[in-house]
């Protein structure tokens, strides 16, 4: 019955709102679904028994979103032409690196200016300071070596620095001697056995003038005879055979003795000669003995002694080396690429401790030693006082002097072989082909390229990479 009633009060209607409760249940299960889509399950705004929190949804207000179309795509714009600028600079700095090639900073550089004027062709070269005349005496014989000086004493010509004891030439001068006193011996012989045969044979030829003399008296005793009839025919015409006989006789024995003069006296030249060749051998020995004591040959100091006191040394080996002070040169050395332009007489300027003294080139080794040559200078305006033996110099030789040359500043860089160079045009170092010509310490040569006023790059541009334009960065 109450089940009944229940049902029946949910069918009545409200006298509120005038809805049965069965209509006001079917809003309230309509309202409850919204509400689950609205709040899916887990939302914190719906609480654990299903009752949702209230929001601001009521609150809100809509707002027009609507703008104009420029200001909807302001940002897109600026961002478009943004882009734009940057693609143009781009583009304009890659068609200006195509152009050149290369950029370099401005301090990078060093510039020399191209400019017409006196050209002094010249060479820088290293000097030593040695003594003019410095000989190293030799030992001119195997022995052993005493010396009476020491390195730094001074000395004078001709005094004794060491002595030498060699037994095997003082032996060999006695022997060479001996020979000789022989040849001495032998000669006098020779002359004396020459003296003997010149007599034998005048007393040859004078006898036979004697039996001429004799055989002509015979004969005047046998033509009285024979005028007379008083002897034969045969003894008149035998007496004529004797002297005819005792005459040619005579003839015979002059000439044999001159030809026996002159064999002697050869023979006596011969024996001479060879006694003579003995005397030089013996001479020059008694010299290289002589030689044994060492003299010096100038006035100076001894630089050094090349062997330890009463040393066995060898023939010609150096025994010490003097040194005259009093007369020094310069010994310089120059690459080899000046060896055909330096000649002896050419100008000098010989820098010692920083004075400049002039000087002459007196002569160049012929001789290439790793890639130099080696030469002397001697001081034509007086010697420098205190110099010292290898003493460092600086020293410039000048090769040719002209007027009215082109030319700019060089460097290490550049050389008679360079066949480019880089010019400075405006912003931009333009490579140029040039022909150089005769280089100096400072200068160059310009023959053909270049013109007064241009500015050469002379630093060192290989990272260019021989580009035809390189642009010069500030």
């Amino acid at each position: 019955m109450q089940a009944i009633c229940s049902v029946l009060r949910g069918l009545a209607p409200c006298t509120a709102c005038g809805k049965s409760l069965a209509q006001q249940m079917h809003i309230q299960h309509r309202m409850k679904l919204a509400q689950l889509k609205k709040f899916p399950p887990g939302d914190p705004r719906v609480t654990a028994d299903g009752v949702h929190m209230r929001g601001t949804e009521g609150q809100d207000a809509p707002v027009s979103t609507r703008v104009p179309l420029w200001r909807r795509h302001r940002t897109a714009l600026a961002l478009g032409g943004s882009a734009l600028v940057l693609l143009l600079l781009l583009g304009f700095a890659f068609k200006g690196w195509l152009g050149t090639g290369q950029m370099i900073a401005r301090e990078r550089l060093r510039l020399a200016a191209v400019t017409r004027g006196h050209f002094v062709r010249d060479a820088a070269a290293e000097g030593t300071v040695v003594a003019a005349v410095s000989p190293t005496l030799f030992a001119i014989a195997p022995g052993t070596v005493a010396y009476g000086v020491r390195a730094g004493d001074p000395v004078s010509t001709g005094q004794v620095l060491a002595t030498l004891d060699s037994p095997e030439l003082s032996n060999e001068l006695q022997r060479e001697q001996a020979t000789l006193d022989s040849l001495d011996a032998a000669l006098a012989r020779q002359q004396i056995e020459i003296r003997r045969q010149i007599l034998t044979d005048q007393q040859r030829a004078d006898l036979a003038q004697v039996t001429i003399n004799a055989a002509e008296r015979e004969l005047k005793r046998s033509q009285w005879a024979w005028d007379q009839r008083v002897i034969s025919e045969r003894d008149y015409t035998r007496a004529q055979d004797e002297v005819s006989t005792a005459k040619l006789n005579f003839d015979h024995a002059r000439d044999s003795a001159a030809l026996e003069r002159n064999a002697l006296a050869l023979e006596l030249r011969t024996k001479r000669l060879e006694r003579d060749r003995q005397a030089l051998t013996v001479a020059a020995l008694k010299e290289r003995v002589a030689e044994l004591a060492v003299r010096s040959p100038v006035d100076g100091m001894v630089a050094n002694l090349a062997q330890p006191q009463r040393t066995r040394v060898a023939a010609n080996a150096p025994l010490l080396t003097v040194v005259d002070l009093s007369a020094f040169e310069i010994e310089f050395q120059v690459a080899d690429v000046y060896a055909r332009d330096i000649k002896p007489g050419m100008q000098a300027q010989v820098t010692v401790e920083g004075h400049t003294v002039p000087g002459t080139v007196t002569a160049v080794s012929p001789e290439v030693r790793q890639g130099e040559v080696t030469g002397r200078v001697k001081f034509s305006g007086g010697q420098p006082p205190h110099l010292r033996q290898n003493e460092r110099t600086a020293v410039r030789i000048v090769i040719d002097e002209r007027d009215g040359v082109l030319k700019f500043e060089r460097s290490a860089f550049i050389d008679d072989s360079t066949r480019s160079l880089y010019v400075v045009r405006g912003a931009h170092a333009i490579r140029v082909p040039v022909v150089l010509g005769a280089a100096s310490v400072g200068e160059i040569e310009v023959i053909r390229g270049l013109e007064v006023g241009d500015e050469v790059v002379t630093s060192d541009m290989r990272d260019a990479n021989r580009a035809a334009e390189v642009a010069i960065g500030n």
